[in-house]
């Protein structure tokens, strides 16, 4: 596969580790523990390809409704991977950064991720955009409220798209929109991720709960992705003579 093939930025959403530990009979928390390894599996091989960036939904903003002994054991985990993981980011060349609504978290964690996002700042690798507490609504809610905040005498017939897009979460992070999004698990939706980004996102979909994807199912969404044309509104007849005069 050549570079020009290759998305730019994947998305992922990482469906099944509750349902993998049910299967087996274990605690919904040695799921999510599982999901850690094969989220650094991903990691990896996005980053040896070639990806410029890899955005995952590690918690969204209506992950809150889920147990509270679940909750907790969520964000005791963020704590212990941030403090394990940092080295191998900074090793591998990965930058990374957190997306999402931090003044949920307590004190402790807010501090974590500051701090591991300091650690990689010099990095120039791949970007890591770990999406916490994070919901596509909320990102286009705030991404408003800061143009508001940034132009109060703004004239409301004049506001575009292209008004609201630079206060997006991940454009201010000066990274490219995703180009392919995929979901495990064997589910069909976005649930609320990135909503306004994956505007022309190809979409690839997984039976495999997440603990279970591994280096060749992405290998195997890459070259899906591959084969795909992408026509943002065009005919596929006008893609191709942009081809053929490029």
């Amino acid at each position: 596969m050549t570079q020009s093939q290759l998305p730019r930025h994947v998305a992922v959403v990482m469906d099944g580790n509750g349902r993998w530990a049910k299967a087996r009979l274990l605690p919904r928390l040695l799921g999510h523990q599982r999901g850690v390894e094969a989220a650094r599996k991903v990691i990896r091989g996005c980053s040896q390809a070639g990806v410029e960036c890899l955005t995952l939904f590690a918690f969204s903003s209506e992950n809150w409704k889920r147990p509270p002994d679940e909750v907790s054991g969520l964000m005791s985990l963020f704590m212990t991977v941030l403090d394990r993981e940092a080295e191998g980011l900074v090793r591998y060349n990965i930058r990374l950064h957190f997306i999402g609504d931090r003044q949920a978290f307590s004190p402790s964690l807010k501090e974590k991720i500051t701090q591991t996002e300091a650690k990689t700042a010099h990095c120039q690798g791949m970007r890591l955009l770990v999406a916490a507490n994070y919901g596509g609504r909320w990102d286009i809610i705030q991404a408003l409220q800061a143009y508001l905040t940034a132009h109060p005498n703004s004239d409301p017939t004049t506001l575009s798209e292209h008004s609201i897009a630079p206060y997006l979460s991940t454009a201010r992070l000066d990274v490219p929109e995703p180009d392919l999004f995929i979901r495990t698990g064997g589910e069909y939706r976005i649930s609320n991720f990135l909503l306004w980004q994956l505007a022309y996102a190809e979409f690839h979909f997984s039976e495999k709960l997440w603990p279970e994807f591994n280096e060749q199912d992405l290998a195997l969404a890459f070259a899906d992705f591959a084969k795909r044309q992408r026509r943002f509104g065009m005919t596929g007849e006008q893609i191709q003579q942009g081809a053929g005069h490029a």
